[in-house]
């Protein structure tokens, strides 16, 4: 019997070329998949600072992995959040991020707290961003180094905020002057936290990270929970993630793209096997 259509060869080699012509535009435009999207110039953008507020609900989201941090701290890896949601958004003036994450318990500042002696076993539930006071530098996770430093932005659940400088773990100073405010709401057994700095201060670049365009800004994260006894090192902690803050292209995740050249390839695999079919 002969076969009068295309042989198997052609059909391969046309799906190859389709293949190729598909992804590569989207290899050269890719971003990684460790991106926090910034959402520019945002409408209800003085909304903002409300954590809960329906402003957020038009920023994208990225949901970023966490996981024990590295310690020699006891029950180091005794820890309870394993993922927390980021919303980030720049205005004229500010940087503003959100993190939220599940918790079914708000260890929190309480009426009557400022008046009695916390127990020892008393924790606070809490949160930190952290970026390289350089932002050419490529810290180490944990809390960087005397020779690369990181800036810290730390909230804890008696609603206070601290910007800090750590060149390792254990080193934490305060910046003087914050140039980082916080807001927090708990609702339906999830924390929003919202953290706004402003893009100008005066020391950026020294003491305090520079986001005002010139170039991506590596971030990390930490969540603790105070219901676990979380506290100190004993945190989860994200791998480095990055704002896209500079000039560079822009493209769909890594991840997405493995996903469409999988898809492609499974369809190539089918072809071929339904034209070997036919072909015996």
């Amino acid at each position: 019997m002969t076969d009068d259509g295309p042989s198997t060869r052609t059909v391969l080699l046309a799906l190859a070329v389709v293949t190729v012509a598909a992804v590569a535009p989207t290899l050269v435009a890719a971003r990684p998949a460790n991106e926090i999207p910034v959402e520019e110039d945002p409408p209800d953008a003085e909304a903002l600072a409300e954590p809960a507020g329906d402003a957020w609900g038009r920023v994208p989201a990225a949901d970023v992995a966490l996981a024990s941090a590295e310690s020699s701290v006891p029950n180091a890896e005794d820890t309870s959040v394993e993922a927390v949601t980021v919303r980030a958004a720049q205005t004229d003036g500010s940087l503003f991020v959100r993190l939220s994450w599940d918790d079914a318990t708000a260890d929190a500042f309480t009426p009557g707290a400022e008046n009695r002696t916390p127990d020892v076993t008393t924790f606070w539930d809490a949160a930190a961003i952290q970026l390289p006071a350089n932002t050419s530098a490529h810290p180490g996770i944990a809390m960087g180094s005397d020779r690369t430093m990181v800036n810290v932005w730390y909230w804890s659940a008696p609603n206070t905020s601290q910007e800090l400088l750590a060149g390792g773990p254990g080193t934490t100073t305060p910046v003087g002057d914050p140039a980082v405010q916080t807001s927090a709401s708990y609702e339906d057994g999830t924390w929003h936290v919202v953290f706004e700095r402003t893009l100008q201060v005066d020391d950026a670049g020294e003491n305090r990270t520079t986001i005002e365009g010139e170039r991506d800004v590596d971030v990390a994260l930490a969540v603790w929970n105070g219901s676990n006894a979380e506290r100190s090192g004993q945190k989860a902690v994200s791998e480095w993630q990055y704002f896209p803050l500079g000039p560079g292209a822009e493209g769909p995740p890594y991840a997405t793209i493995l996903w469409i050249v999988a898809g492609l390839a499974i369809a190539v695999v089918i072809v071929a096997t339904v034209l070997g079919v036919q072909r015996t």
